[in-house]
């Protein structure tokens, strides 16, 4: 009889104790199902870009032109070229452009030969070609396009001119950067927000940031390029900035 009693509280005990380790199995379980969860929530990120443009009107006009003159003697043909010169600043400053904000470079010369039945070239001189240019820079921006179009009208008074496409840039672009990133950056938030809201959450502590390229394009343009563009050949662009922003989503 007290044998069986023996064994009978030997058994209840090892019930107990498969109870009790079975109960904090599933605590343990419970622990770790929850940190788990907890670390999940810490790890869950949002990335979004930020993007702001704004229209500007380029305000510094640059703008160059070639003039050439030729002849077999160089004395003649610098001559020509001097007073070719001398039609190209009457010509700028009747468009209210002064002759001290004109650069005026100095002569190249190059030597032209004769060359002989078969199509070489000999030691005989048949022309020497001498070069100059003229070139601005000015605020007066739609003028400098005007001028730069009706140049061509000195070809009329003989003079061999070759105009060159004027450039054109918003000499405010770095504190307009500024400004955009700005604005960027408030759209990538809102952004953020209205994400994580529509998944149940909402945006916690910043992450990481990094800034876009800038893209400076002809107006409603969608040209881009990986390491940005500066469209110099247009006076209205837009500029226009990105960023990407990570942050933590939390319940």
């Amino acid at each position: 009889m007290a044998e069986e009693k023996r064994n009978m509280g030997f058994g209840l005990g090892l019930a107990v104790c498969g109870g009790l380790l079975a109960l904090g199995l599933v605590f343990s379980s419970m622990v770790v199902s929850d940190t788990v969860k907890t670390v999940k929530l810490a790890n869950q990120t949002i990335l979004v870009k930020g993007f702001a443009q704004k229209p500007v009107t380029s305000d510094v006009a640059v703008w160059s032109g070639r003039f050439t003159a030729s002849s077999g003697n160089l004395v003649a043909a610098y001559k020509k070229l001097q007073d070719d010169l001398e039609k190209v600043l009457v010509y700028l400053e009747s468009n209210g452009i002064s002759r001290d904000v004109v650069d005026v470079s100095s002569v190249s010369t190059r030597t032209q030969y004769m060359r002989n039945d078969r199509g070489y070239e000999t030691n005989q001189i048949d022309s020497y070609i001498l070069e100059q240019t003229v070139s601005l820079n000015s605020t007066e921006v739609q003028k400098v396009s005007r001028l730069s179009k009706e140049s061509t009208s000195l070809i009329e008074q003989g003079v061999e001119f070759y105009s060159y496409s004027p450039q054109y840039y918003f000499s405010k672009l770095e504190d307009l950067k500024i400004e955009l990133l700005g604005q960027a950056t408030r759209n990538a938030s809102e952004r953020a927000h209205q994400l994580a809201e529509n998944s149940g959450g909402h945006v916690g502590a910043l992450r990481s940031a990094s800034q876009g390229v800038f893209q400076i394009t002809p107006r409603y343009s969608t040209d881009v390029e990986d390491y940005g563009m500066y469209d110099t050949s247009t006076i209205e662009k837009s500029v226009k900035a990105v960023v990407t922003i990570q942050y933590t989503i939390e319940n």
